[in-house]
């Protein structure tokens, strides 16, 4: 038995409208999506590098690490994601010093020469790590100025943290934090992280903030290079836990901590801490790096664009800036633009409790606004297409059995 033309085509329409409305939001979800794998130097699909470690073997014969002869040939999503092209109209972080505290600095690495302070063992940067990091918090990106570091018109004064070999050191972190603050640094990053509180060290800091510095420490070592971490328990790392400390864990473009990272509390900020370019202190060739450290780098140079910027803000103002103006999250992130721009309103509480009395400005999704709204067109100008085919279809059937008269029309076709 044939079905009626009506019964059809309506049967038609229906399955037509159901598809579509399960196709939306599938394609929708498609193109909205996180990417799940960190981009490095070459956008979407990334761009080998040489890695950057943050220690050598302690087993292995000391062979330091080798300049790299690859280049970086596009910015990375760190610098895109902190909007460096349109923070370094607002400044440059002249006339601020960081204290960089680390495995040492090269004075004459690329984009740095001229504005590291290096002594002794300071200058001999074997892992390369510090010199990393300091082109990120003060780098010019030499001939890639893309790559520049979130203050590249800051002073970097260059402190051993570590011994040769990257391995973290009580007596010379203290020692250090202590030379920072003699040196009047108006920031102090720490880039080592310390399992065991330590006096000493407790009253460095205090000393150090008490002379007005913006102490900015890892929230927790980069996890170990062999075994897991899931047995490893939650504590709290120093000088990060120490009272004042900005302490800054490292976040993936998504947002979230990297996988094995070192369970800890009492974290202030989160910063980009994976698949980051920068230079080293052999050649002028670039290196993909990530943990912790970096991120302490980059909240680190976001400290000195705010002193820079706002130069009668105390170190715990400073410490307030960052995080209230930071992209809202389960750890905020940090979102250097708005903290030198935005205005913000007398403390109402502990400093950081509180958000920016102006609207915070945050990371621009226009590029995922627009892959999704072209999926939503492409679904619905298929749907349309494909409804517009089965009613010329249903319209034709229905014309035949009038004999081509139009709708409405008296009498019956002709024989």
């Amino acid at each position: 038995m044939t079905r009626p033309p009506v019964r059809e085509a309506a049967r038609l329409l229906s399955g037509a409208g159901l598809a579509a409305a399960l196709l939306l939001p599938t394609a929708v979800q498609a193109q909205a999506a996180s990417p799940s794998r960190v981009p490095a130097a070459d956008g979407k699909k990334g761009q080998e590098l040489p890695g950057m470690p943050s220690a050598l073997d302690p087993e292995a014969e000391l062979v330091c690490t080798p300049a790299s002869r690859e280049k970086a040939k596009k910015q990375d999503w760190s610098r895109q994601r902190l909007d460096l092209d349109r923070l370094h109209r607002h400044g440059t972080g002249a006339g601020v010093t960081v204290a960089l505290i680390g495995t040492g600095v090269d004075p004459e690495a690329a984009g740095l020469g001229g504005r590291v302070t290096a002594a002794g063992q300071a200058a001999d940067d074997c892992v390369g790590h510090g010199t990393f990091l300091a082109g990120l918090i003060a780098g010019t990106g030499g001939d890639s100025p893309r790559l520049a570091g979130v203050a590249p018109g800051a002073e970097i004064l260059a402190l051993r943290g570590t011994d040769r070999r990257g391995q973290a050191d009580t007596d010379l972190v203290v020692e250090a934090v202590r030379e920072a603050t003699a040196a009047e640094a108006d920031v102090i990053a720490v880039a080592v992280a310390l399992p065991r509180q330590d006096p000493a060290l407790s009253g460095a800091v205090a000393e150090a903030r008490r002379s007005g510095a913006v102490v900015v420490a890892a929230a927790a070592p980069d996890p170990p290079a062999q075994g897991g971490t899931e047995e490893i328990p939650s504590r709290t790392y120093w000088p990060a836990g120490e009272p004042g400390v900005l302490s800054v864990a490292g976040m993936l473009p998504g947002g979230a901590r990297p996988d094995g990272s070192l369970p800890t509390g009492g974290i202030d900020l989160a910063a980009p801490g994976a698949g980051v370019v920068s230079g080293g202190p052999r050649g002028d060739g670039h290196y993909l790096g990530g943990g912790v450290p970096v991120a302490t780098a980059y909240a680190a140079g976001a400290a000195a664009l705010v002193r820079a910027a706002h130069p009668d803000d105390s170190p715990e103002d400073v410490v307030r800036r960052l995080t209230a103006t930071a992209y809202p999250a389960d750890i905020p992130q940090l979102d250097a633009y708005a903290a030198v721009t935005t205005v913000l309103g007398a403390p109402a509480g502990p400093a950081g409790a509180e958000r920016a009395a102006d609207p915070v400005t945050v990371r621009d999704t226009s590029a995922a606004d627009r892959a999704t709204g072209r999926a939503t067109l492409f679904v619905l100008l298929g749907s349309a297409a494909v409804l517009s085919v089965l009613w010329a279809g249903f319209a034709l059937t229905r014309a035949r059995a009038r004999g081509w008269r139009p709708a409405g029309a008296a009498g019956t076709p002709t024989e």
